[in-house]
């Protein structure tokens, strides 16, 4: 039996990276201390789904690697109520986004540590909007 745990990140500032998992929704929900090890885990999941976080590495030495393109990851996607809301709030508290939702579906953002984050409208597509659809994507994703 295969049971998903998290997906794991390393971060170099823990609490802007914790602030950018905020503004998406997300909440802490168990960390970890280890003053052997010289890191902290923050484990954080979507309201209602502590079974599904993100498990945020934060070594207290720092990682002198991060932030990195990072794209050998790939990238973390979360399904969203209203994908233009959520941009327009990351976008106010500025982050920049990637990919817009130019077709009301799919968006893609960064987080502080350069990990993308894939946005998907939940249900059917937004009906295309303003800024949204003649937005340029910046950089990649």
């Amino acid at each position: 039996m295969l049971k998903y745990l998290h997906t794991m990140v390393r971060v170099k500032d823990l609490e802007k990276s914790m602030a950018f998992y905020q503004l998406l929704g997300l909440h802490e929900t168990r960390r970890i201390e280890s003053e052997k090890g010289r890191f902290t885990l923050v484990f954080m999941a979507p309201p209602n789904q502590p079974e599904c976080p993100v498990e945020l590495t934060y070594n207290w030495d720092g990682d002198e690697g991060l932030p990195s393109d990072s794209r050998h990851f790939g990238h973390l996607a979360y399904r969203v109520g209203n994908i233009y809301e959520l941009c327009q709030h990351l976008m106010d508290h500025g982050v920049t986004i990637n990919r817009p939702p130019r077709d009301g579906h799919m968006a893609f953002v960064r987080s502080p540590d350069n990990i993308s984050v894939e946005l998907l409208q939940e249900g059917e597509a937004l009906a295309p909007a303003e800024p949204w659809a003649s937005m340029p994507n910046t950089g990649h994703w």
